[in-house]
């Protein structure tokens, strides 16, 4: 199964959270900070939205920062997925 993002919307990856401190202690599954750092899996081809045309300017295989608390998760095969607009991405990451 796949998702295929309409619009402006854009589904993003989690990259794997810190396992161990600066200091090097290891932390528990539940104590570990999921970071806000995604990859792009899949772009939604823009289009008019709300009578304003969206260009669409994040590639798939990017790596982009997005804000803690945006976007809607989404578990598919056993992968999480969070699915967001374009606009809700702050910076793309070279």
């Amino acid at each position: 199964m796949k998702l295929k993002p309409l619009a402006d919307r854009v589904v993003l990856k989690q990259g794997a959270a810190e396992e161990k401190t600066a200091g090097g202690i290891f932390l528990a599954s539940s104590a570990q900070e999921k970071p806000e750092i995604y990859e792009v899996v899949e772009v939604g081809p823009g289009g008019m939205i709300d009578g304003n045309e969206v260009k669409m300017i994040v590639k798939a295989g990017e790596k982009v920062l997005v804000g803690k608390y945006s976007g809607t998760k989404v578990k598919l095969e056993e992968e999480e997925y969070t699915i967001v607009k374009q606009s809700d991405i702050l910076a793309v990451i070279e």
